[in-house]
């Protein structure tokens, strides 16, 4: 199986655990997660500009150390734009 094929097969962070459509949508562009709390699940980065998609993300979740409140920081891996690696829990 490709990279592409894997990714078609995710679940996207954010999308509700109900939603039968839970997967990624054609034309969307997604990155993958990669460690941490959210390890596997993809985010949609289609609307963000280069400039924000360097900069990472930080996601709400209720996984991490911080529980309910707290969000998960990840960061581009450096030569592979198609995942972020974690890098830490903030409140």
């Amino acid at each position: 199986m490709d990279r592409d094929e894997e990714l078609l097969r995710g679940r996207v962070y954010g999308q509700d655990h109900d939603d039968p459509h839970r997967g990624p949508r054609p034309g969307r562009v997604y990155v993958e997660l990669t460690g941490g709390p959210l390890d596997g699940l993809l985010l949609d980065v289609t609307d963000r500009t280069q400039e924000e998609r360097a900069e990472g993300a930080a996601l709400e979740t209720e996984l991490g150390r911080f529980g309910a409140d707290g969000r998960s920081l990840y960061d581009p891996r450096p030569g592979d734009p198609g995942r972020y690696d974690w890098s830490g829990d903030a409140p």
